[in-house]
């Protein structure tokens, strides 16, 4: 989650709604409102059956969506497109959104073109945006991750240093980095991309210099694969803090079928002892089918309430679309409010 998503920064000016109302429920505005009938959406027919899904806020291609909060609304990153290599949207309630340009068109030379993934933004103190992407380095062949900025957070954003940021070769490198606030001290979330060569995937947290383009200090584990539904892998950590407990959402087994899905555990402080649900928070079983290999996710903080941003993929995995769901707490559990499925149109 972007640090930015408690401390908002200034971005383009765009029209704020008062009340936005899909999934079910009524999640984003400046007032509350009541609930709503959900949006309309597609009933799939299958073999013999009908899923009903509900209709993706982005209909096409946008996945590990990050999203920032900002003075004048939301904008939304994700992973690369033909020809894209940072997707980008704003959107003034979370519910409609407009796609833009290229965040990042240029790429540094260390990086190899066409694997772009799970951009992270935040704000540094300075009113800077900083962008931490993942791509495949041409010196060591693997996932790693950079970092640019922009004094806009639509861009364009532009590489800094000679190198990547975090690029640990020997624990497989590194991908889907994330931002997280502490007290002031603003830290670097990733994974080690263990998976892609025999090791263990661990979810790892590293303190930033205060203009967010350095580390300020060793990587510390925080907690790897080790239950049967996560298979070979965690990834794509979020972690958000609620009183005295430190809620880590993350993805995990294998992001392009059914098996994968996002996680939550809990710890007293950042560097643990972590402690998971036995199963998964969001799956494609969990929620009869509506999401299918939901995941890449993000915790959004509106003024009424969280919000569990994710990628799903369409039924005939092509894409995976930008989806959403109110984030309700039951004490320390959380809660992804499902919309209420429709009967055949």
């Amino acid at each position: 989650m972007s640090a930015a998503a408690r401390r908002p920064g200034r971005a383009r000016p765009w029209r704020r709604v008062t009340c936005a109302a899909w999934a079910g429920a009524v999640v984003v505005g400046l007032t509350a409102c009541g609930p709503t009938e959900p949006p309309e959406a597609d009933v799939v027919a299958e073999e013999g059956a009908e899923t009903w899904r509900p209709e993706p806020l982005i209909g096409q291609d946008f996945p590990d969506p990050d999203v920032l909060v900002t003075d004048d609304g939301y904008v939304a990153y994700a992973t690369n497109g033909p020809h894209t290599n940072v997707r980008v949207a704003t959107s003034d309630d979370l519910a409609t959104w407009e796609q833009h340009d290229d965040a990042m068109p240029d790429l540094p030379p260390w990086v190899i073109p066409g694997r772009t993934w799970a951009p992270e933004v935040t704000r540094s103190d300075d009113g800077t945006y900083v962008l931490y992407f993942t791509a495949a380095s041409t010196e060591h062949g693997v996932q790693c991750v950079g970092v640019a900025v922009s004094d806009d957070p639509l861009g364009p954003f532009e590489a800094v240093g000679d190198g990547m940021l975090v690029c640990p070769e020997g624990e497989g490198g590194a991908i889907d980095a994330a931002t997280f606030d502490d007290d002031g001290t603003t830290y670097l979330l990733w994974k080690n991309d263990g998976n892609c060569c025999g090791h263990d995937t661990w979810i790892q947290a590293a303190p930033l210099a205060p203009d967010g383009t350095a580390l300020a200090g060793d990587p510390v584990r925080l907690f790897r694969q080790d239950l049967a539904w996560e298979g070979e892998l965690v990834e794509a950590p979020t972690i958000v803090r609620r009183g005295g407990t430190y809620h880590a959402f993350y993805s995990a087994n294998f992001y392009g079928d059914d098996t994968y899905a996002v996680g939550h555990a809990t710890a007293p402080a950042l560097d643990g002892p972590w402690t998971k649900d036995s199963e998964p928070l969001l799956s494609t079983a969990g929620t009869g089918e509506m999401f299918r290999g939901p995941g890449g996710q993000d915790v959004v903080a509106t003024p009424d309430g969280d919000v569990l941003v994710f990628h799903g993929w369409d039924g005939a995995y092509v894409a995976r679309a930008l989806y959403a769901l109110p984030l309700e707490w039951d004490g320390d559990q959380p809660v992804p409010v499902l919309p209420v499925a429709r009967s055949s149109r």
